[in-house]
């Protein structure tokens, strides 16, 4: 498995500066963000000139560009927002295709209107998967012209809560591109170590060979968030039921500084990441 961090840990908006911080934290391999580059994250256009500068800083440090994010709120209450969020996937998936990378994150949204990563009441409802489900159709149509993937991550704040509603969305929507990012913090709010060993891993063996990339951030025992290895997850764990699925991909670091990222590359390295 490769070791990997979001790309947005670190301060700069070009990629070479960004890259190199990447690799003298630790890390092989990067989820790549637009803001890195000093573009929106969803931006309306890219230049040619900028998606050739990120190719040759990748070149360059040797780090690896396993995924670029995309994440908007695919069934906000406003369609026109929705549209607009669609057309900016387009030019990402452009860009992954350019650059050669094989995965684009998305975020499978919620009713809230304000912010992409609250939870609503209504996403539980029969016309949030409605909408989430005609959503997706036009992206993976999008991503299945460019052979690009499209990962979904079960998020308790957003329509898809569970490994079992990420498979049942691939199923509905009958496509090998829509894959799993797998985040271990993102499937509990509050639990134990035991309790959090449990349900993920039930939830590898729900995922299975549909998991394109994992996440490794933690939470404490009260639901906060904390940097892997300092909360209630078990990685040592979490990384052998990966490979026991088959999975050996990217495992990508967020949540934490960038002073943070050397010792949590130290950490994930000693678990057998390269």
């Amino acid at each position: 498995m490769r070791l990997g961090i979001f790309a947005k840990t670190f301060p700069g908006q070009d990629a070479a500066t960004v890259l190199r911080a990447v690799r003298q934290a630790g890390f092989s391999c990067t989820q790549f963000n637009m803001a890195c580059v000093g573009l929106p994250a969803m931006p309306d256009a890219i230049d040619p000139a900028v998606i050739a500068a990120i190719g040759a800083a990748a070149r360059e440090t040797g780090v690896r560009i396993d995924a670029l994010s995309a994440t908007y709120n695919m069934i906000h209450p406003d369609p026109a927002i929705r549209e607009a969020g669609l057309r900016r996937l387009r030019v990402l998936v452009d860009a992954a295709r350019s650059l050669g990378i094989p995965l684009v994150t998305l975020c499978t949204g919620t009713r809230d209107p304000d912010d992409q990563w609250r939870h609503h009441p209504d996403n539980a409802r029969p016309d949030a998967w409605f909408d989430l489900c005609a959503a997706m159709e036009h992206a993976l149509a999008i991503a299945e012209a460019d052979g690009i993937d499209l990962g979904i991550e079960p998020e308790q704040a957003n329509v898809v809560t569970s490994a079992s509603e990420a498979r049942q969305l691939i199923a509905d929507m009958g496509s090998r591109r829509l894959r799993i990012v797998f985040d271990p913090a993102n499937l509990f709010e509050r639990a134990t170590p035991a309790e959090a060993r449990r349900i993920v891993a039930d939830a590898i063996d729900i995922a299975g060979d549909a998991i394109a990339m994992a996440h490794a951030k933690d939470r404490f025992p009260d639901g906060r968030f904390a940097t892997a290895g300092t909360g209630v997850v078990d990685f040592a764990d979490f990384f052998e039921r990966l490979s026991a699925v088959g999975f050996d991909g990217p495992v990508v670091t967020h949540g934490l500084t960038a002073a943070e990222a050397p010792q949590v590359a130290a950490y994930l390295a000693a678990l057998g990441l390269r």
